[in-house]
């Protein structure tokens, strides 16, 4: 059964689980691997699903917390953050990293726990420390992991511990060149440097590798999308398997990609995901969902992770006046 970890608005962590909803908060903190990270995690549900989970949790007992801690479960980090100067509907990282969780809702043995990343984000190193994997939706990405020295060697420590490593959109980029060689020999590909090229395209997206474990049931499917193209990837790119393709000026592009790293871990990214929309696509939740699996070393279905998700979730509301 699967659990997720979120923070209450009162600052309460709770356990939540896929199935069965939610157990009684364990107090201001949850201690990882003798880490405290209070204060970390982000709780991006309605307000309706909001007040399920504490009207459960109050008639549950610390017993199922407990046993939860015991298990030996795989952690997955989501890792997102607030919004950036992007318009409204894109580039909503919080968001789309909620939707995946409910993807991965129903994997078992697998904990999925929600970060907000806003900096300042010191105590990241000591979550990473303790994670099997984790999802980078953030933005300026590349540039984000080198901000915090602690930081870039936690994800060089995760990467040499065989961990698994997913980055999505705007996660994989940089403007400055110098950050570019440091994130492509963790997560195999970047949107980096004053040449990166991108652009927005009415395309149909076409598999390149349909035997990969990542793109099993998905087929071509037609999108509107900024993607990034001409990406940047270890040279040579022994390991790098492009799965995913798009036109752009008349010659076929990858834009999502799997690496199995000199080390035995595995990376993915998809360089989609600008358009919030494009979450309501079933191609674009089974690509991120199996592409989390597959860099876990977990098996996929040979017909592919179902991804039903409600339409509520789906929903992204407007965002608040700061």
């Amino acid at each position: 059964m699967t659990h997720q970890s979120l923070l209450t608005h009162d600052g309460r962590f709770t356990w939540r689980s896929g199935r069965t909803g939610c157990q009684k908060p364990r107090g201001n903190a949850l201690r990882w691997s003798g880490a405290l990270f209070a204060g970390l995690l982000w709780l991006s549900l309605p307000a309706a699903d909001l007040a399920a989970a504490e009207a459960a949790g109050a008639a549950q007992s610390d017993s199922a917390a407990t046993e939860l801690a015991g298990r030996n479960t795989q952690r997955l980090l989501l890792l997102g953050q607030g919004p950036d100067r992007h318009a409204w509907s894109t580039h909503e990282y919080m968001a789309g990293v909620n939707i995946l969780a409910k993807c991965l809702a129903d994997v078992e043995g697998l904990q999925t726990i929600i970060v907000r990343a806003d900096e300042p984000f010191s105590q990241g190193p000591e979550l990473l420390d303790g994670a099997d994997g984790l999802v980078l939706f953030v933005s300026e990405g590349a540039k984000w992991l080198h901000q915090d020295e602690a930081r870039l060697a936690a994800f060089r420590s995760m990467a040499a511990r065989g961990k698994g490593l997913v980055v999505l959109h705007w996660g994989m980029g940089c403007k400055d060149a110098q950050y570019i060689k440091g994130f492509v020999n963790l997560f195999g590909g970047c949107h980096g440097g004053p040449d990166r090229k991108h652009g927005i395209y009415q395309v149909r997206a076409t598999v390149d590798a349909p035997d990969h474990p990542i793109m099993r049931g998905i087929g071509s499917f037609d999108v509107e999308d900024e993607f990034y193209h001409h990406l940047k990837f270890p040279q040579p790119a022994q390991g790098i398997t492009s799965l995913l393709r798009v036109p752009v000026l008349g010659e076929q592009q990858t834009v999502a990609w799997a690496w199995e790293r000199p080390n035995g871990g595995r990376s993915a990214g998809f360089s989609g995901c600008h358009f919030h929309r494009n979450w309501e696509l079933e191609e674009y939740r089974r690509l991120a969902t199996q592409a989390v699996l597959w860099s876990l070393k977990r098996p996929v279905p040979e017909d592919g992770q179902t991804v039903d998700v409600a339409k509520e979730i789906l929903y992204l509301p407007p965002r608040e006046k700061e």
